[in-house]
């Protein structure tokens, strides 16, 4: 998983609340398991004008010129600020795939939905909860017709805006360092591999009738 210390990127704001994750990525997409190439089918049901579906050359697909991302100036967006509830619905990890090979890598919001938001953290997502009132301000700031770039300090916890002005966010320390230092589940796992191997070859020799069929 690529680590997370400090990122700047222009603000995509997705004025809508209670976004699920079939509408981040829509469930016909959901056959491959490889963590890539979904971000074409990002927000496929917003993007396009056209009914998605796998295998479909998305240069040709009629684009929704009204949609956030299809805009110019958010077209490289790598911030996205969204509304309560980002991440509702089912628990599909796809969700946080599709926003990742987007280029997504921080997400502003008052709120998340629980699996969703642990679900981002192991794949080098950071979600960021933010009061509803600062969540609005950052919405009237990018109404502007301009790009407004952020810049987001995981170490000291701050998002930096144009004006100068600091924001401040609180974390859970555990998920903190696991992103400063790319740790997902396995490489947590790895990181005690030789505690996992001297066990197993003392579990080996004092019960070995356990591991005949693996002989």
């Amino acid at each position: 998983m690529q680590s997370f210390t400090i990122h700047t990127g222009i603000v995509a704001p997705l004025d809508r609340a209670n976004v699920d994750t079939d509408l981040i990525i829509p469930k016909q997409f959901l056959k491959s398991v490889k963590r890539t190439g979904f971000g074409p089918n990002l927000f496929d049901q917003l993007r396009y004008l056209d009914e998605g579906q796998p295998g479909m050359e998305h240069g040709s697909r009629p684009i929704n010129p009204d949609f956030v991302l299809n805009k110019e100036q958010y077209r490289t967006a790598s911030v996205l600020l969204a509304r309560e509830n980002f991440g509702c619905g089912s628990s599909r990890e796809h969700a946080p795939w599709a926003l990742l090979d987007y280029g997504f890598r921080v997400l502003l919001a008052p709120s998340f939905a629980d699996i969703f938001y642990n679900n981002c953290f192991k794949n080098g997502i950071l979600p960021i909860v933010l009061a509803e009132d600062i969540i609005d301000s950052l919405f009237l700031a990018t109404q502007h017709g301009k790009a407004y770039q952020v810049t987001v300090d995981l170490a000291q916890q701050q998002i930096l805006l144009p004006t100068g002005a600091h924001l401040t966010f609180d974390l859970d320390m555990f998920r903190k360092e696991c992103l400063l230092q790319g740790l997902d589940d396995i490489a947590l796992t790895l990181e005690k591999a030789a505690l996992i191997t001297a066990y197993e070859e003392q579990r080996r020799e004092a019960c070995p009738w356990l591991f005949a069929d693996l002989l």
